[in-house]
């Protein structure tokens, strides 16, 4: 039985174009296509719920990052896919809060997007080498206690906490009343002590471990 897959994005042109692509994959069917997350909404009172969601981030009435967060608290066990026409750390940290579990750049070629959908079912996740997908496969799915184990300063969890906003360093810096030059200290801590290379890890590190409000 083919996993299947509903398509939300407000390009038709796009959205028939995957499901054209999909059609091909041994073991995924689109079920059916919808133009916003208000659309989805309303399509799925007579259609059957998918397995994964392959969700647009820019839409018009609904976008992705309210669509995500609808199914998060919905239905958490579709599988969400975000699709987007750039890689910004910010929409990426956004969409991961809000449930998603995967994340796939439009100009991806087709048998990358196959190995994503196949990497999404088999792990639970997708996520580009850009967005620090390792870090989404070495921690453990609990709740660890980072601070005792990892020597983790009250000031850096604090940090952490904030990397999970879309606030800039020099805003977090305002938040914690210190300069840009120490946030940036408490950052690359981080980075050697979680052994991690970008924003998007320590994010992911955050809400992985409960370092988010």
């Amino acid at each position: 039985m083919k996993h299947t897959i509903a398509i939300v994005d407000d390009h038709i042109l796009i959205a028939n174009a995957l499901k054209s692509i999909i059609s091909n994959f041994k073991d995924f069917e689109v079920i059916h296509i919808s133009e916003n997350g208000l659309d989805f909404q309303e399509k799925i009172k007579t259609k059957s719920l998918p397995k994964i969601i392959l969700l647009d981030i820019s839409m018009p009435i609904m976008d992705g990052f309210e669509t995500a967060q609808w199914l998060k608290a919905t239905y958490p066990d579709i599988l969400i896919m975000a699709l987007s026409m750039q890689d910004d750390e910010q929409s990426l940290i956004k969409m991961i809060k809000n449930g998603a579990k995967g994340y796939m750049l439009k100009n991806a070629q087709p048998n990358d997007l196959e190995k994503a959908l196949n990497s999404l079912v088999k792990n639970g996740q997708f996520f580009p080498d850009w967005a620090a997908s390792k870090v989404f496969t070495s921690i453990r799915e609990d709740t660890i206690d980072a601070s005792s184990k990892l020597n983790l300063s009250d000031r850096e969890i604090e940090f952490l906490k904030y990397s999970v906003t879309e606030m800039n360093y020099k805003e977090i810096s305002e938040k914690m009343f210190c300069s840009p030059r120490t946030v940036e200290n408490y950052r690359d801590s981080l980075f050697e002590k979680l052994e991690l290379k970008s924003r998007v890890g320590l994010a992911v590190f955050a809400l992985k471990n409960g370092y988010s409000d």
